[in-house]
C-alpha cells in the first residue's frame, strides 16, 4: 500500500494540466496512468525449481502442466482488462540428474516457453563454473537479476541489478537480490572471485537511484534470501522479513522470494501457518507495508497475487497458491491406498511436453554412463547397514561432511537403500542407493548439545532405519548412554562449537531423531544427497572401499 511522493506530485500536475486546458507533461518519468482509474495487475511466481522440468513418478507438477495453468490465468486476467508478470525466486539449478547432466538447459529454455519475465539469481546458480551460468544467460530470454553480486577484482556488479516493466502505463521495477550465504555454502572453486554483498544495503541504494531517475510506480524485489518467521533466521543470512523491515515503510511493495523452500502462508502476525496443506487458502506475510510471498519449491505451486492499482497506490485484492497436479493418498474400501488429485487435473501443454521430451530421454540415457569405479563392494544391504557401521554408510556420511565443511556426519541407515557392487559405478547406481532426494543440512552446536543429541541418535536400535551411520567421530555406547566421544581424534569439549551434517528428513524429526531444523545453528544447504554422493564418487575415483571400512570408531557394549 505504497504512495510515493513523486506519484502524488505527478498526479497533481496532471490534474492541473487538465483543468487549465494545457497538454499533459511528456516527461518519461511522469506516470502514464489515468487519475482515479483502477488497474488490475497480477503477479505470478515460482521459486526453487531445482531441475524439476519433468513431472515426478506420480504425475505431479512439471513445466508442461505449469504452462497450461499459466496460460489459463493470463487469459482470465486479460479478459478482465488486467496484465500479468511472471517472476522466479531463483535456484533453477541442481537437484535432478536429467537436468544436472545438461546444465539445466531444459529448465531455462522451458522457462522461455512458459513466459517468465525475470528471475532472481539463487545460490545454486553458482554450483557450476561461471561460464555455465553465462551460457544459461544466453539460453534465457529473460533477465537474471542480482544487485548485490560483485566482481572482487573490479568492484563492479556481475549481473543486471533490476528490470523496468511498463504495463498499462504503470512502471514496475523488479530488483534482484541473492543471499549472501552463497559465499559460505557455495563451491569456493567457482565463487572465489565473487563478492556477495549485503542485499539489504544494496536494495536501499538501488531503490534510491530508481526513485531519483526512473520513478517507478511499483517496486518489487525478486529475492533468493529465504523467509524466516518473524525474522528469526538463526545463523542464516538475513532474509525477506529482515529486508522488508530494513526499508522505509511502504517503499517496497512486494517481495517474491525463494531459498527457504516453503509455502509462505501466515495464520497471524509473524506466525506461519504450519498446518498449511495444498489447496488451503493462503495469506502471505506482510512486513512494514511489504507483501512477502514464496511458492514452496519445484513448481509444486504457482503463486498468484491479484492487485489493484489506483492513483499511485497498490492494494492486494486476493492471493492464492495453486497446486500443480499435486496429489494426496486416500484409503480405499479394501484397505489399499490410492493417490488422487487434490484439485482438478491440469493437462500438460503439448508443445512444451514435446520440447522437453528429448531432454528427458537424453538425461535417462546418461544415467547409465560410468561416473566412478571401486575395488570392492560398498555395503548397503538392508540386513547389514541397519545392524552395523558399513563402508557405504560411512562414505555417504563422508560426502555430506566434505560438502558442508563439517566436523563429523550422521547418516540414517534407512536412507541407504542398496549396495554398490565393485567395478564400474553409474549415476543410476547412486540413485538406487539414495532415491529420496533428501537435502544435506548442517547444524552448529556446542559440545554439550551434541552429547545430548548423540544420546538420542547413537542409541537408536539396530534393525531399524533410525540406526545411525557415522563419519568423523568416535564414541562408546553403553546401556543406552554415550561416552568417550572424540571428534578428529580429540575429546569432545562441552563449550566448543562443532558442525555436523544430517539428512533433512532426520533434521525435521524423521526416524525419531531430535528435531533440529528450528535450531539457531541450522542450515539447509539445498544440495540433494544423491548429487553430493555422485560428485564425491567422481572426485575420489577409484574408490578404495577399505578406506571407509569401520575401524572400531563406534563401539557398542
Amino acid at each position: 500500500m505504497k504512495q510515493h511522493l513523486f506519484a502524488k506530485t505527478a498526479l497533481t500536475a496532471a490534474l492541473l494540466a487538465v483543468l487549465s486546458g494545457c497538454a499533459t507533461p511528456t516527461d518519461d518519468t511522469l506516470p502514464k496512468w489515468n487519475a482515479d482509474k483502477t488497474y488490475r495487475i497480477t503477479i505470478l511466481h515460482t521459486n526453487d525449481n531445482h531441475g524439476r522440468f519433468w513431472q515426478n513418478q506420480n504425475g505431479e507438477y512439471g513445466m508442461a502442466a505449469r504452462k497450461t495453468l499459466l496460460d489459463s490465468i493470463r487469459a482470465e486476467v486479460k479478459a478482465e482488462g488486467g496484465t500479468t508478470l511472471l517472476l522466479s525466486g531463483g535456484d533453477i539449478n541442481t537437484g535432478v540428474p536429467e537436468s544436472d547432466l545438461q546444465d539445466a538447459e531444459p529448465d531455462f529454455k522451458g522457462m522461455n516457453m512458459l513466459g517468465y519475465d525475470a528471475m532472481a539469481l539463487g545460490n545454486h546458480e553458482f554450483d557450476n563454473p561461471l561460464e555455465v551460468l553465462r551460457k544459461q544467460q544466453q539460453w534465457a530470454k529473460f533477465p537474471m537479476l542480482s544487485a548485490n553480486i560483485y566482481d572482487k577484482n573490479t568492484g563492479k556488479r556481475l549481473f543486471q541489478p533490476y528490470q523496468i516493466f511498463e504495463q498499462q502505463g504503470i512502471k514496475i521495477a523488479v530488483i534482484g537480490l541473492t543471499t549472501e550465504d552463497t559465499a559460505k555454502i557455495g563451491n569456493p572453486e567457482y565463487i572465489g572471485e565473487i563478492e556477495f554483498r549485503d542485499p539489504k544495503a544494496e536494495a536501499k541504494q538501488v531503490i534510491a537511484k530508481l526513485e531519483a531517475n526512473e520513478k517507478p510506480d511499483v517496486i518489487i524485489a525478486a529475492t533468493h534470501m529465504g523467509h524466516y518467521e518473524d525474522g528469526q533466521r538463526g545463523i542464516n543470512a538475513p532474509g525477506d522479513v529482515a529486508l522488508a523491515r530494513y526499508m522505509q515503510a511502504g517503499v517496497l511493495d512486494m517481495i517474491v522470494g525463494g531459498h527457504s523452500q516453503e509455502p509462505v502462508c501466515m495464520e497471524g502476525q509473524n506466525k506461519n501457518n504450519s498446518d498449511f496443506k495444498p489447496g488451503d487458502k493462503c495469506m502471505p506475510d506482510q512486513q512494514n507495508g511489504t507483501w512477502i510471498v514464496q511458492a514452496h519449491e519445484w513448481g509444486k505451486y504457482v503463486g498468484r497475487a491479484d492487485f489493484e492499482f489506483q492513483n499511485g497506490e497498490l492494494n492486494l485484492v486476493s492471493y492464492d497458491l495453486i497446486p500443480v497436479n499435486l496429489k494426496k493418498k486416500i484409503k480405499l474400501a479394501d484397505g489399499s491406498q490410492q493417490r488422487v488429485f487434490i484439485q482438478n487435473e491440469i493437462q500438460q501443454n503439448p508443445e512444451v511436453l514435446s520440447f522437453l521430451t528429448p531432454y528427458q530421454e537424453k538425461g535417462q540415457e546418461q544415467l547409465t554412463i560410468k561416473i566412478a569405479e571401486s575395488n570392492g563392494k560398498l555395503e548397503g544391504d538392508r540386513n547389514v547397514v541397519r545392524f552395523q557401521q558399513t563402508n557405504l554408510g560411512r562414505l555417504i556420511a563422508a560426502s555430506h561432511m566434505e560438502r558442508a565443511k563439517a566436523d563429523f556426519a550422521v547418516m540414517n541407515s534407512g536412507g541407504v537403500r542398496d549396495s554398490i557392487n565393485g567395478g564400474d559405478i553409474t549415476y543410476k547406481d547412486v540413485l538406487i542407493v539414495q532415491p529420496f532426494g533428501n537435502i544435506v543440512t548442517y547444524i552448529d552446536m556446542s559440545g554439550k548439545e551434541i552429547l545430548d543429541y548423540l544420546n538420542v541418535v547413537a542409541t537408536k536400535p539396530i534393525d531399524s532405519g533410525a540406526y545411525a551411520q557415522f563419519y568423523g567421530i568416535a564414541m562408546t555406547v553403553t546401556h543406552g548412554k554415550v561416552t568417550n566421544v572424540k571428534i578428529a581424534g580429540k575429546p569432545l569439549m562441552m563449550n566448543k562449537t562443532y558442525r555436523f551434517t544430517v539428512p533433512s528428513f532426520n533434521a525435521a524429526g524423521g526416524d525419531g531423531y531430535p528435531k533440529v531444523n528450528n535450531h539457531p545453528g541450522y542450515v539447509n544447504t539445498g544440495f540433494v544427497d544423491a548429487e553430493v554422493l555422485k560428485e564425491y564418487l567422481q572426485n575420489n575415483s577409484p574408490i578404495d572401499v577399505n578406506r571407509f571400512a569401520p575401524k572400531g570408531e563406534i563401539t557398542y557394549k
